[in-house]
Protein backbone atom coordinates (compact mmCIF):
# COMPACT_ATOMS: atom_id res chain seq x y z
CA UNK A 1 0.00 0.00 0.00
CA UNK A 2 1.26 3.36 -0.97
CA UNK A 3 0.62 7.03 0.29
CA UNK A 4 -0.04 9.62 -1.61
CA UNK A 5 0.11 13.68 -1.60
CA UNK A 6 -3.96 13.84 -0.91
CA UNK A 7 -3.28 11.39 2.04
CA UNK A 8 -2.32 14.20 4.02
CA UNK A 9 -5.15 16.14 3.59
CA UNK A 10 -8.06 15.67 5.89
CA UNK A 11 -10.34 14.15 3.69
CA UNK A 12 -10.64 10.55 3.87
CA UNK A 13 -13.75 8.70 3.45
CA UNK A 14 -13.10 5.10 4.09
CA UNK A 15 -9.81 3.37 6.21
CA UNK A 16 -8.36 3.33 3.05
CA UNK A 17 -5.59 5.56 1.76
CA UNK A 18 -6.80 7.97 -0.93
CA UNK A 19 -5.62 6.09 -4.20
CA UNK A 20 -7.70 3.74 -3.26
CA UNK A 21 -11.91 3.56 -3.69
CA UNK A 22 -14.20 2.01 -1.70
CA UNK A 23 -15.30 -0.62 -3.77
CA UNK A 24 -13.18 -3.07 -6.06
CA UNK A 25 -15.32 -2.63 -9.02
CA UNK A 26 -13.26 -2.40 -12.35
CA UNK A 27 -15.34 0.11 -13.40
CA UNK A 28 -14.72 2.76 -10.94
CA UNK A 29 -14.14 6.03 -12.77
CA UNK A 30 -13.57 9.64 -12.03
CA UNK A 31 -13.64 11.92 -14.90
CA UNK A 32 -13.38 15.50 -16.14
CA UNK A 33 -15.59 16.57 -19.07
CA UNK A 34 -15.30 20.20 -20.96
CA UNK A 35 -16.64 21.48 -24.33
CA UNK A 36 -16.41 24.79 -26.17
CA UNK A 37 -17.92 26.30 -28.96
CA UNK A 38 -18.38 30.01 -30.50
CA UNK A 39 -22.41 29.87 -30.08
CA UNK A 40 -22.27 28.26 -34.07
CA UNK A 41 -21.81 25.94 -36.28
CA UNK A 42 -18.28 26.23 -37.04
CA UNK A 43 -16.24 24.45 -34.20
CA UNK A 44 -16.78 22.58 -31.59
CA UNK A 45 -14.10 21.10 -28.92
CA UNK A 46 -14.78 18.59 -26.72
CA UNK A 47 -12.59 17.45 -23.93
CA UNK A 48 -12.29 14.17 -21.31
CA UNK A 49 -9.57 13.18 -18.80
CA UNK A 50 -10.05 10.49 -16.61
CA UNK A 51 -8.64 8.05 -13.96
CA UNK A 52 -9.46 4.52 -13.45
CA UNK A 53 -7.82 3.81 -9.84
CA UNK A 54 -8.81 -0.16 -10.12
CA UNK A 55 -7.62 -0.46 -13.62
CA UNK A 56 -4.62 1.44 -12.81
CA UNK A 57 -4.85 3.72 -15.59
CA UNK A 58 -4.97 7.25 -16.69
CA UNK A 59 -6.18 8.78 -19.95
CA UNK A 60 -7.26 12.05 -21.83
CA UNK A 61 -8.63 12.84 -25.75
CA UNK A 62 -9.44 15.93 -26.99
CA UNK A 63 -12.04 16.04 -30.30
CA UNK A 64 -12.35 19.07 -32.49
CA UNK A 65 -15.08 19.14 -35.04
CA UNK A 66 -14.06 22.26 -37.52
CA UNK A 67 -15.56 21.87 -40.87
CA UNK A 68 -15.72 18.62 -41.82
CA UNK A 69 -12.58 17.76 -40.11
CA UNK A 70 -13.27 15.19 -37.36
CA UNK A 71 -9.67 15.47 -35.50
CA UNK A 72 -8.90 13.64 -32.23
CA UNK A 73 -5.70 13.83 -29.72
CA UNK A 74 -6.06 10.92 -27.01
CA UNK A 75 -3.20 9.72 -24.27
CA UNK A 76 -2.73 7.18 -21.78
CA UNK A 77 -0.39 6.46 -19.04
CA UNK A 78 0.00 4.49 -15.90
CA UNK A 79 -1.90 6.04 -13.09
CA UNK A 80 0.89 5.92 -10.40
CA UNK A 81 -0.11 6.56 -6.57
CA UNK A 82 -0.26 10.14 -7.39
CA UNK A 83 -3.95 10.81 -7.95
CA UNK A 84 -3.72 14.91 -8.05
CA UNK A 85 -1.26 14.32 -10.93
CA UNK A 86 -3.55 15.28 -13.67
CA UNK A 87 -1.44 15.28 -16.62
CA UNK A 88 -1.28 12.50 -19.29
CA UNK A 89 1.46 13.31 -21.72
CA UNK A 90 0.73 16.69 -23.38
CA UNK A 91 -2.51 17.13 -21.25
CA UNK A 92 -3.23 18.61 -18.33
CA UNK A 93 -5.99 19.91 -16.33
CA UNK A 94 -5.51 22.77 -13.41
CA UNK A 95 -7.90 24.26 -10.50
CA UNK A 96 -7.45 27.65 -10.26
CA UNK A 97 -10.44 27.90 -7.93
CA UNK A 98 -12.65 24.87 -6.96
CA UNK A 99 -16.36 25.02 -8.76
CA UNK A 100 -15.49 27.99 -10.53
CA UNK A 101 -12.25 28.20 -12.63
CA UNK A 102 -10.06 26.11 -14.10
CA UNK A 103 -7.08 25.80 -16.85
CA UNK A 104 -7.37 22.86 -19.49
CA UNK A 105 -4.21 22.67 -21.36
CA UNK A 106 -2.94 20.44 -24.60
CA UNK A 107 0.82 21.49 -25.42
CA UNK A 108 1.48 21.55 -28.94
CA UNK A 109 2.18 18.03 -30.62
CA UNK A 110 2.46 16.19 -34.09
CA UNK A 111 -1.46 15.39 -34.13
CA UNK A 112 -2.36 19.49 -35.67
CA UNK A 113 -4.42 20.12 -32.36
CA UNK A 114 -3.74 21.95 -29.32
CA UNK A 115 -5.12 24.23 -26.73
CA UNK A 116 -4.69 26.14 -23.78
CA UNK A 117 -8.31 27.13 -22.30
CA UNK A 118 -9.43 28.66 -19.30
CA UNK A 119 -13.32 27.99 -17.97
CA UNK A 120 -15.15 30.11 -16.08
CA UNK A 121 -18.67 28.91 -14.58
CA UNK A 122 -21.22 30.99 -15.36
CA UNK A 123 -23.66 29.36 -12.72
CA UNK A 124 -23.03 27.47 -9.83
CA UNK A 125 -21.46 23.72 -10.11
CA UNK A 126 -25.25 22.05 -9.46
CA UNK A 127 -25.54 18.73 -8.23
CA UNK A 128 -27.19 15.96 -10.23
CA UNK A 129 -29.82 13.04 -9.00
CA UNK A 130 -27.72 10.23 -8.44
CA UNK A 131 -27.63 7.48 -11.56
CA UNK A 132 -28.44 4.28 -10.55
CA UNK A 133 -29.29 1.14 -12.55
CA UNK A 134 -29.01 -2.59 -11.69
CA UNK A 135 -29.27 -4.98 -15.10
CA UNK A 136 -29.53 -8.43 -15.06
CA UNK A 137 -28.59 -8.29 -11.04
CA UNK A 138 -25.13 -6.73 -12.08
CA UNK A 139 -25.12 -2.67 -10.59
CA UNK A 140 -24.14 -1.27 -13.97
CA UNK A 141 -24.09 2.52 -13.25
CA UNK A 142 -23.63 3.95 -9.89
CA UNK A 143 -21.92 7.06 -10.02
CA UNK A 144 -22.77 11.25 -9.28
CA UNK A 145 -21.89 14.22 -11.71
CA UNK A 146 -21.67 17.67 -11.11
CA UNK A 147 -22.66 20.15 -14.10
CA UNK A 148 -21.71 24.00 -15.42
CA UNK A 149 -22.40 26.02 -17.58
CA UNK A 150 -19.55 28.84 -18.55
CA UNK A 151 -17.57 30.65 -20.52
CA UNK A 152 -13.70 30.39 -22.10
CA UNK A 153 -11.24 32.67 -22.49
CA UNK A 154 -8.04 30.97 -24.47
CA UNK A 155 -6.68 29.50 -28.34
CA UNK A 156 -7.35 26.43 -29.96
CA UNK A 157 -4.77 25.73 -32.78
CA UNK A 158 -6.18 23.53 -35.39
CA UNK A 159 -3.06 22.93 -37.70
CA UNK A 160 -1.46 25.62 -37.51
CA UNK A 161 -4.52 28.13 -37.81
CA UNK A 162 -5.27 29.49 -34.54
CA UNK A 163 -8.36 29.97 -33.02
CA UNK A 164 -8.86 33.25 -30.44
CA UNK A 165 -11.99 32.70 -27.86
CA UNK A 166 -13.37 34.87 -25.53
CA UNK A 167 -15.92 35.02 -23.32
CA UNK A 168 -18.46 37.12 -24.90
CA UNK A 169 -19.13 33.94 -27.08
CA UNK A 170 -17.28 31.38 -26.73
CA UNK A 171 -19.47 29.39 -23.98
CA UNK A 172 -19.68 25.69 -22.91
CA UNK A 173 -20.35 23.41 -20.33
CA UNK A 174 -18.43 20.80 -18.27
CA UNK A 175 -19.15 18.06 -15.79
CA UNK A 176 -17.38 15.87 -12.85
CA UNK A 177 -18.73 12.57 -12.79
CA UNK A 178 -17.44 9.49 -10.39
CA UNK A 179 -18.17 5.82 -9.41
CA UNK A 180 -19.46 3.22 -11.59
CA UNK A 181 -20.12 2.75 -15.10
CA UNK A 182 -19.23 0.43 -18.10
CA UNK A 183 -15.56 1.24 -19.02
CA UNK A 184 -12.52 -0.20 -21.21
CA UNK A 185 -12.42 -4.20 -22.23
CA UNK A 186 -15.55 -5.72 -22.66
CA UNK A 187 -16.41 -8.61 -19.57
CA UNK A 188 -17.73 -12.07 -20.49
CA UNK A 189 -21.31 -10.87 -21.01
CA UNK A 190 -22.96 -13.91 -19.30
CA UNK A 191 -26.22 -13.22 -18.25
CA UNK A 192 -26.16 -9.39 -19.67
CA UNK A 193 -26.88 -11.26 -23.42
CA UNK A 194 -30.56 -11.32 -22.10
CA UNK A 195 -30.59 -7.14 -21.81
CA UNK A 196 -32.33 -5.64 -24.69
CA UNK A 197 -29.22 -2.73 -25.58
CA UNK A 198 -31.26 -0.13 -25.17
CA UNK A 199 -29.63 3.67 -24.36
CA UNK A 200 -32.37 6.08 -25.02
CA UNK A 201 -30.45 9.42 -23.61
CA UNK A 202 -30.76 12.90 -23.90
CA UNK A 203 -28.71 15.67 -22.07
CA UNK A 204 -29.05 19.18 -22.42
CA UNK A 205 -27.07 21.75 -20.23
CA UNK A 206 -28.18 25.16 -22.33
CA UNK A 207 -26.80 28.38 -21.34
CA UNK A 208 -28.61 31.59 -22.23
CA UNK A 209 -27.47 34.95 -21.26
CA UNK A 210 -28.32 35.37 -17.65
CA UNK A 211 -29.29 31.54 -16.41
CA UNK A 212 -29.00 28.19 -17.89
CA UNK A 213 -31.18 25.18 -17.64
CA UNK A 214 -29.99 21.42 -17.23
CA UNK A 215 -32.14 18.44 -18.72
CA UNK A 216 -31.47 15.00 -18.64
CA UNK A 217 -33.60 12.24 -20.47
CA UNK A 218 -32.92 8.86 -19.93
CA UNK A 219 -35.59 5.92 -20.14
CA UNK A 220 -35.21 1.60 -21.27
CA UNK A 221 -36.91 -0.23 -23.79
CA UNK A 222 -40.63 0.02 -22.15
CA UNK A 223 -40.51 3.83 -22.60
CA UNK A 224 -40.12 3.93 -18.42
CA UNK A 225 -37.94 6.79 -16.69
CA UNK A 226 -34.35 5.54 -15.85
CA UNK A 227 -33.19 8.99 -14.78
CA UNK A 228 -34.58 12.56 -15.23
CA UNK A 229 -33.53 15.82 -14.05
CA UNK A 230 -35.18 19.60 -15.02
CA UNK A 231 -33.90 22.50 -13.93
CA UNK A 232 -33.72 26.22 -13.98
CA UNK A 233 -30.51 27.85 -12.46
CA UNK A 234 -29.32 31.41 -11.67
CA UNK A 235 -26.34 32.68 -10.45
CA UNK A 236 -27.79 34.76 -8.22
CA UNK A 237 -31.29 33.08 -7.01
CA UNK A 238 -32.45 30.04 -5.99
CA UNK A 239 -32.46 27.58 -8.58
CA UNK A 240 -36.10 26.44 -9.94
CA UNK A 241 -37.35 22.97 -10.07
CA UNK A 242 -39.29 22.74 -13.40
CA UNK A 243 -41.19 19.33 -13.09
CA UNK A 244 -41.33 16.21 -15.09
CA UNK A 245 -39.27 17.05 -18.46
CA UNK A 246 -40.85 15.75 -21.97
CA UNK A 247 -38.75 14.87 -25.05
CA UNK A 248 -40.23 15.08 -28.31
CA UNK A 249 -37.64 14.47 -30.75
CA UNK A 250 -38.00 14.90 -34.63
CA UNK A 251 -35.53 12.31 -36.78
CA UNK A 252 -34.50 12.93 -40.13
CA UNK A 253 -36.26 10.47 -41.93
CA UNK A 254 -35.09 6.57 -41.96
CA UNK A 255 -32.55 7.34 -39.47
CA UNK A 256 -32.24 8.26 -35.65
CA UNK A 257 -30.49 11.74 -36.08
CA UNK A 258 -32.69 14.58 -34.34
CA UNK A 259 -33.34 17.43 -36.48
CA UNK A 260 -34.70 19.74 -33.76
CA UNK A 261 -37.21 18.87 -30.43
CA UNK A 262 -38.92 20.26 -28.12
CA UNK A 263 -38.58 19.97 -24.94
CA UNK A 264 -41.74 20.76 -22.33
CA UNK A 265 -41.40 21.43 -18.40
CA UNK A 266 -44.13 22.16 -16.27
CA UNK A 267 -42.99 23.52 -13.43
CA UNK A 268 -44.97 22.81 -10.12
CA UNK A 269 -47.09 25.33 -9.21
CA UNK A 270 -46.39 27.71 -12.67
CA UNK A 271 -47.02 28.03 -16.33
CA UNK A 272 -45.93 25.52 -18.17
CA UNK A 273 -43.22 26.33 -21.13
CA UNK A 274 -41.32 24.87 -23.90
CA UNK A 275 -38.00 24.93 -25.41
CA UNK A 276 -37.16 24.09 -29.01
CA UNK A 277 -33.79 22.42 -29.40
CA UNK A 278 -31.88 22.09 -32.58
CA UNK A 279 -28.64 20.51 -33.15
CA UNK A 280 -26.70 22.67 -35.05
CA UNK A 281 -23.13 20.91 -35.14
CA UNK A 282 -23.02 17.34 -34.44
CA UNK A 283 -19.61 15.86 -32.63
CA UNK A 284 -19.79 11.82 -32.89
CA UNK A 285 -18.04 11.98 -29.85
CA UNK A 286 -17.51 7.97 -29.77
CA UNK A 287 -15.07 8.40 -32.54
CA UNK A 288 -11.65 7.66 -31.96
CA UNK A 289 -11.99 8.99 -28.08
CA UNK A 290 -12.31 5.85 -26.26
CA UNK A 291 -16.10 5.32 -25.59
CA UNK A 292 -15.84 2.28 -26.96
CA UNK A 293 -15.77 1.85 -30.75
CA UNK A 294 -12.01 1.06 -31.26
CA UNK A 295 -10.79 -2.71 -30.30
CA UNK A 296 -7.51 -0.83 -29.82
CA UNK A 297 -8.57 1.99 -27.59
CA UNK A 298 -11.05 2.38 -24.78
CA UNK A 299 -11.30 4.52 -21.54
CA UNK A 300 -9.28 2.81 -19.11
CA UNK A 301 -7.17 0.34 -21.46
CA UNK A 302 -3.89 -0.08 -20.24
CA UNK A 303 -1.78 0.47 -23.15
CA UNK A 304 1.91 -0.46 -21.91
CA UNK A 305 4.26 1.07 -19.19
CA UNK A 306 5.38 3.82 -21.49
CA UNK A 307 2.86 7.18 -22.15
CA UNK A 308 1.42 7.25 -24.97
CA UNK A 309 0.00 9.90 -27.14
CA UNK A 310 -2.03 9.18 -30.76
CA UNK A 311 -3.41 11.38 -33.06
CA UNK A 312 -6.82 10.25 -36.14
CA UNK A 313 -8.29 12.52 -38.32
CA UNK A 314 -11.31 11.84 -40.26
CA UNK A 315 -13.18 14.21 -43.43
CA UNK A 316 -16.79 13.83 -42.87
CA UNK A 317 -16.85 14.41 -47.09
CA UNK A 318 -15.26 11.45 -47.50
CA UNK A 319 -17.97 8.31 -47.80
CA UNK A 320 -15.71 5.61 -45.68
CA UNK A 321 -15.16 8.19 -42.85
CA UNK A 322 -18.65 9.73 -42.95
CA UNK A 323 -19.49 5.86 -42.64
CA UNK A 324 -17.38 6.08 -39.18
CA UNK A 325 -19.76 8.56 -37.44
CA UNK A 326 -22.00 6.76 -35.41
CA UNK A 327 -23.11 6.41 -31.71
CA UNK A 328 -23.79 8.73 -28.78
CA UNK A 329 -23.97 12.51 -30.45
CA UNK A 330 -22.71 15.69 -28.65
CA UNK A 331 -23.41 18.27 -30.68
CA UNK A 332 -23.57 22.34 -30.43
CA UNK A 333 -27.54 23.28 -29.83
CA UNK A 334 -29.48 26.08 -30.19
CA UNK A 335 -32.26 26.72 -27.69
CA UNK A 336 -35.25 29.06 -28.13
CA UNK A 337 -38.07 29.78 -25.37
CA UNK A 338 -41.32 29.27 -27.49
CA UNK A 339 -44.59 31.64 -27.50
CA UNK A 340 -42.86 34.46 -24.97
CA UNK A 341 -42.19 31.70 -21.62
CA UNK A 342 -38.58 33.31 -21.75
CA UNK A 343 -38.18 34.92 -17.50
CA UNK A 344 -36.21 37.85 -18.70
CA UNK A 345 -36.19 39.52 -22.11
CA UNK A 346 -33.61 36.30 -23.24
CA UNK A 347 -35.09 34.10 -25.85
CA UNK A 348 -32.34 32.32 -27.67
CA UNK A 349 -29.07 30.46 -25.89
CA UNK A 350 -26.49 27.56 -26.59
CA UNK A 351 -25.39 24.53 -25.21
CA UNK A 352 -25.03 21.30 -25.48
CA UNK A 353 -27.43 18.45 -27.14
CA UNK A 354 -26.51 15.29 -26.31
CA UNK A 355 -28.45 12.34 -27.63
CA UNK A 356 -28.56 8.45 -28.71
CA UNK A 357 -31.21 6.59 -29.37
CA UNK A 358 -29.87 2.86 -29.23
CA UNK A 359 -31.88 -0.43 -29.43
CA UNK A 360 -35.63 -0.82 -29.04
CA UNK A 361 -37.94 2.19 -27.86
CA UNK A 362 -41.71 3.13 -27.99
CA UNK A 363 -40.61 5.65 -30.19
CA UNK A 364 -40.08 3.39 -32.92
CA UNK A 365 -42.18 0.92 -34.65
CA UNK A 366 -40.95 -2.57 -34.30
Amino acid sequence: MTLSPLDDYPIHQAPEVMRHVTTSDRNFYDRYYFNAHPCSDELMLIIGIGQYPNLGVMDAFAVVRHGPVHKVVRASRELGADRMDTTVGPFRVEVIEGLKRLRVVLDENEHGLAFDMTWEGAIPATLEPPHYLRWQERVMFDSRRLAQTGRWTGTITIDGETVEATPDHWWGSRDRSWGIRPVGEPEPPGIQINNAGTFYWLYTPMQFEDHSILCIVQEDEKGRRVLEEATRVWPDRETEYLGRPEYLPVYAEGTRDVVSATLRFAPPGAAAFEVRATPILPVHLMVGTGYGLEPDWKHGMYQGPDIKVQGVAYDTRKPDDAARMWGLVDAVGRYEYLDGAQPTGVTTGYGLYEYWALGPHPSFPA
